[in-house]
């Protein structure tokens, strides 16, 4: 059984060897930089170093850009020993901290400020037949994809994680009553554009799931409402599940931070069937959603923080995995990315009794997948 039917097998409530060994949130992270310091040439074998199954996460995205095209270059407004501002051709301001372990940009100005804007984006950069949106060697891609050992995903951003990129959250949690007749067009037309470009892409290669990216969800709880989510978001992921059912594509994953409980159910209720990475601190009882939810599958689960301590508390969440694992649909790993003050050593001791786990212990059977 190779890495890709062990994946697919766990995630899908089929009968496996053992669940995979997947890097999920590691090593490719902000801590990185200051581990290449102290362990110079870490950064190009940290992963075969680990051990890790699978590519990027456990699973490979493609190289087909499903976000807006025809963006330019960005432009630099402002380059100091404090912070470099870029504007992106969207309209999007960030500002990237210097000196820092940030990874990533800081969002000071969203493009959609009103319905003009969004129209002239929608015009612009949605367009599904841009011959740029494929890589020049997308048939290279493709016979590689052929080939394949392991898992490969349909990546996109969900109904709220694109429409909060449009918006940022607290002007869309306005524009929900607002002006939803644009938050309906935002979330519906990038939802079409998206399965056509799908339809472009499952002509060539047999996909393993589709992974949305949402981070809906605070450590209170869900950022909207079970009637804002039915009546905006639902729709759209009827029409993934649709498509995934159409092309025997039998895992859909959602990606959101924060405590996402209450997501669980109502993604569920679409026909989703899989959620990561239940973050710990924020509440997340990943063992309990599994028994509440039978049909549920799982990743993630295992409190990174406890990486920062010592083996005595490394050792303890380790054996959380065995019991998720024993449970089955699940496959165990870090709840996020590993925190600033990580040492290497206590992630290597980390990742390492986490393989010892997987390695020896023998997932639970749960039969068969559950219809939808």
């Amino acid at each position: 059984m190779n890495h890709r039917e062990r994946f697919v097998r766990t995630l899908t409530g089929q009968e496996v060897d053992r669940v995979p060994f997947i890097k999920l949130f590691g090593g490719t992270n902000h801590i990185l930089p200051q581990w290449e310091i102290e362990h110079p040439g870490i950064s190009n074998c940290i992963d075969e170093l680990i051990g890790f199954e699978g590519v990027y996460r456990g699973w490979q995205i493609t190289e087909v850009n499903m976000w807006l095209s025809d963006k330019g270059e960005p432009e630099v407004q402002e380059d100091n020993k404090k912070h470099k501002i870029i504007r992106e051709g969207d309209g999007t301001v960030k500002i990237f901290p210097k000196n820092t372990d940030y990874f990533i940009g800081h969002t000071v100005e969203w493009p959609v400020k009103n319905t003009k804007d969004w129209l002239n984006i929608k015009d612009r950069h949605l367009n599904p037949d841009d011959p740029a949106r494929f890589p020049d060697d997308w048939k290279d891609c493709v016979a590689k994809y052929r080939d394949r050992d392991y898992p490969l995903a349909l990546l996109v951003d969900g109904s709220y994680g694109f429409a909060r990129h449009m918006l940022g959250d607290e002007k869309l949690a306005y524009a929900f009553y607002d002006n939803p007749d644009m938050v309906h067009d935002m979330m519906d037309t990038y939802s079409d554009i998206v399965i056509k470009m799908w339809e472009k892409m499952i002509d060539h290669v047999n996909f393993d799931l589709i992974e949305t990216w949402e981070d809906m969800a605070f450590k209170s709880g869900s950022l909207v409402s079970p009637e804002i989510f039915a009546e905006f978001i639902a729709p759209n992921y009827k029409k993934i599940v649709r498509f995934a059912k159409e092309h025997n594509i039998r895992i859909i994953l959602v990606d959101s931070d924060g405590n996402i409980e209450e997501l669980v159910k109502m993604m569920l209720n679409t026909g989703v069937t899989s959620m990561y990475p239940f973050e710990v601190q924020a509440g997340n009882d990943i063992v309990g959603a599994l028994d509440k939810y039978p049909g549920l599958s799982a990743l993630g689960g295992l409190e990174k923080n406890v990486m920062i301590g010592g083996k005595k508390e490394i050792d303890a969440e380790i054996e959380k995995a065995r019991i998720l694992i024993k449970k089955g649909r699940c496959i165990p790993g870090p709840d996020h990315f590993v925190l600033s003050g990580t040492s290497f050593e206590n992630y290597k001791y980390f990742m390492e009794k986490l393989k010892e786990v997987i390695m020896t212990t023998k997932p639970g059977n749960c039969n068969k997948e559950v219809e939808r």
